[in-house]
């Protein structure tokens, strides 16, 4: 990984941040992208990196993060999608607004993503990782709308790695369960809630943003060249293991 370039979409939450921190730490180089133009001129100063605040369901937008990738670093040999969010509420209480809302912050931002990212990286190829959810694949209820978006990445990815795949450009996609970060705080500062999520996973634990920022590494590390077309789950075992 090192000398690589990356571009961090969603780089100011948990999991960006940490992904962020990881690949500079190995010699790699990226470019932060955001909406916050504060938190990422704070992690910019942190990791000496280039920024760009956008709009990650914006196609164009994300052209740009790339364009700024090669400028800064002289290359583009990846993207990573770590936008998104968590609406937990029963579909009849869903308001259409928000389960659009839920759509373009999770799938239009993935496809934003591949897009973007497999138009440049064609030529020379390189890798794309998005993120799912548990959920996804494991029916958990007051989930239908984030489970229904990020399916689609889930989609999105298997689609997607087929059809880059003779470009050498490799998709893939992490699913992780609860994750200890600011977007989780109203699970996570609920005692009751955190302790029922906590039973969920049969680690009995929730997750840290390191450990899936680990994942999404190992899947953009050039030394993973035969692994395309793969959605693993980070979850504690919630997405396949019930131990009672």
């Amino acid at each position: 990984m090192e000398g690589h370039a990356y571009v961090v979409l969603g780089a100011t939450g948990g999991i960006g941040s940490a992904l962020a921190r990881r690949v500079t730490a190995r010699g790699g180089r990226v470019v932060l992208a955001a909406r916050d133009q504060g938190r990422l001129e704070a992690l910019s100063g942190e990791l000496d990196a280039p920024w760009v605040s956008l709009d990650a369901a914006e196609p164009d937008e994300v052209k740009g993060a790339v364009q700024r990738c090669v400028d800064a670093h002289g290359r583009f040999d990846g993207i990573v999608n770590s936008v998104g969010s968590i609406l937990l509420r029963p579909a009849h209480m869903t308001k259409v607004e928000d389960f659009d809302s839920t759509v373009r912050q999770n799938l239009r931002t993935a496809f934003a993503t591949v897009h973007a990212g497999a138009g440049a990286l064609r030529k020379g190829g390189g890798s794309i990782v998005l993120v799912s959810t548990a959920a996804a694949r494991t029916g958990l209820s007051n989930h239908e709308a984030i489970a229904a978006a990020k399916a689609g990445v889930q989609g999105l990815t298997l689609s997607a790695a087929a059809t880059y795949a003779p470009s050498g450009v490799r998709v893939n996609c992490v699913a992780p369960g609860l994750v200890d970060t600011e977007l989780a705080a109203p699970i996570v500062g609920s005692e009751r809630a955190l302790e029922a999520s906590r039973a969920m996973h049969a680690l009995q634990r929730i997750g840290q943003p390191d450990e899936v920022a680990s994942a999404i590494e190992w899947l953009l590390d050039p030394a993973q060249s035969w692994v395309t077309g793969q959605v693993l789950g980070v979850d504690g075992g919630l997405g396949t293991v019930r131990p009672r």
